[in-house]
Formats: C-alpha cells, structure tokens, sequence
C-alpha cells in the first residue's frame, strides 16, 4: 500500500499540476473502491453521503463516529483522500485544531473547514471568527509530518446567503491565513465561478451536482478552476434509484428497475479485484 506521505505528495501534486481534476465523494469502502477502479485520482468524503448510509441527516454523525468512517475510507484503496470536517466538529478554534490532528491519524491527508455554524440564528460564523478557525486548523495541518492540504470553505450560498462580495472576502481572509484550497459551495451561476477564481490565488474547488449551473469540467477548466468535487451527490443519485424501485415495486408490482441494475456478476468481479489490489486488513 501506498504510504501516507506518498498519497499526501500525490494529493499535493494534483493541485499544482496545470490541469483541473475531479475529486469525486464516496459514502462507504464499496463506493470509494468502484471510484478508485474507475480511474479517478483523489477521492474526498461527503458528510451528508455518510450520513444517509447511516440513516442519519446530514452534518449529525460526531467526530468520533467520523474518524472511524475516515479510516476506513483512507484504507479502502491507495488513493489520497480529503476528508469532509463540516465546522470542525466544534466552535472553537482549538476544536478545528483538534479535528485536523484527529483526521490526519485516521490516515486521510487533507480536510476542509467550513465557516458554518450548523445553528439557524446564526447560521455562518463571525468574519474574524472565521479566519481564526481557518488560521488553527492551517497550523494543526503544519505540523504534521507530510504536507495536509487544508481546504477553507466559505457556506453563505448554502445557507441561504448568495453575498458573493462576503464570500470573496471570507475565502481572500482564509487564503491569507494559509488554507491551501479555497472553496465555496452553492455557487449558482457561471459568473460567480468566475469572480471567485478570479480573486483567488490559491486552487479554487468548485461542486457540481447541485442545483442551479451543471459546467462540465472542460468549462470549469477554461475558467480557471482546479479541482471539482459532487459532494453527496453519488449518495443521492444511488438512493434516489433506491427509492425509485423501491416505490415501484410497492406502488405497481412490478420489477422494471433491474433493467438498471449493476449486474453481481459485474460487482463480484470488480469487488474481488478491488481486493486483490487493496486486501482488507485482518
């Protein structure tokens, strides 16, 4: 198996490179492992992916519960992964601190922070709040023994707060307190990717699979982003078919939904390469 230090440099790498890749979100060792043998690069959680599998709503699963899934996902294949950290599991900056510290022994080598509160009357934290967090969370990251790539993420856009002028100056602040990544989550419309990646200087991660603008990666590259991320949007397109067959078979009697289905064959084989390639531990 790959080290942690080569997958970090590997990861590292990727956002150096000239080219603008995607970094797709798996939700559990079976996802990530179909990702990795479909050629992908880098992989990245999804809290809300998590979640779901868990049966649980989003940004409800602790730090705790979170590190195992970290750790299972980092170990699934050889790949660098980056590890979705919500708010740091905490409001203090020695919460985001802590978390990075926490997910870098599970084994990822990257992570992002968000400046979401998680609360409703107060939904994103306090600008200098914010870079605080952001600044804890940089020096956490420094001081491991291979180079974490910290992610900075700006969430008014997902919280109900398109301020593309505050969003800009949140990711300028986290740029300047040392995130390696800038990313904000929900922009909507070609025009706000622009603006972001224009005031940047540091890769900008931008997620597809939302509502609102679909670019594809060679629109995105052409604007300047570096890296593509979907979030929970695997999760959701898996158990948005769920549903679909599952109401099907309740709703109608019938069992049409096969038609889509992945074959076992297909899966067994895929499976026992995937473990030939990564044998689970123990």
């Amino acid at each position: 198996m790959t080290t942690q230090a080569e997958k970090a440099a590997q990861f590292q790498a990727l956002h150096t490179a000239q080219d603008a890749f995607v970094i797709p979100n798996p939700w559990d060792i079976g996802s990530a492992r179909l990702l990795a043998l479909a050629g992908f690069k880098a992989l990245a959680t999804s809290s809300a992916g998590y979640a779901f599998s868990r049966g649980l709503p989003d940004s409800t699963v602790g730090r705790a519960q979170m590190m195992i899934h970290l750790a299972e996902i980092a170990a699934a294949t050889d790949l660098p992964v980056s590890a979705d950290l919500e708010n740091g599991f905490g409001d203090a900056p020695d919460d985001c601190a802590e978390t990075i510290r926490q997910a870098a022994r599970a084994g990822v080598v990257g992570g992002s922070i968000e400046d979401a509160t998680g609360r409703a009357d107060e939904p994103i934290y306090p600008f200098q709040a914010a870079v605080e967090r952001v600044r804890a969370a940089v020096e956490a990251a420094r001081a491991q023994p291979f180079p974490f790539t910290l992610t900075a993420r700006a969430e008014n856009y997902l919280v109900g707060r398109p301020d593309l002028d505050d969003t800009i100056r949140r990711l300028q602040a986290f740029q300047d307190a040392g995130a390696d990544v800038l990313y904000a989550p929900g922009l909507k419309t070609r025009e706000e990717i622009a603006a972001v990646v224009g005031a940047l200087k540091r890769p900008v991660n931008v997620l597809m699979g939302l509502q609102g603008v679909l670019l594809s990666v060679d629109e995105l590259r052409a604007m300047g982003v570096r890296r593509v991320s979907v979030g929970g949007s695997l999760a959701r397109a898996a158990l948005g078919a769920f549903l679909r067959a599952a109401h099907e078979i309740r709703d109608h009697g019938t069992f049409d939904y096969t038609k889509d289905a992945a074959s076992g064959n297909e899966l067994n084989q895929l499976f026992a390469a995937a473990e030939e390639k990564w044998p689970t531990p123990g």
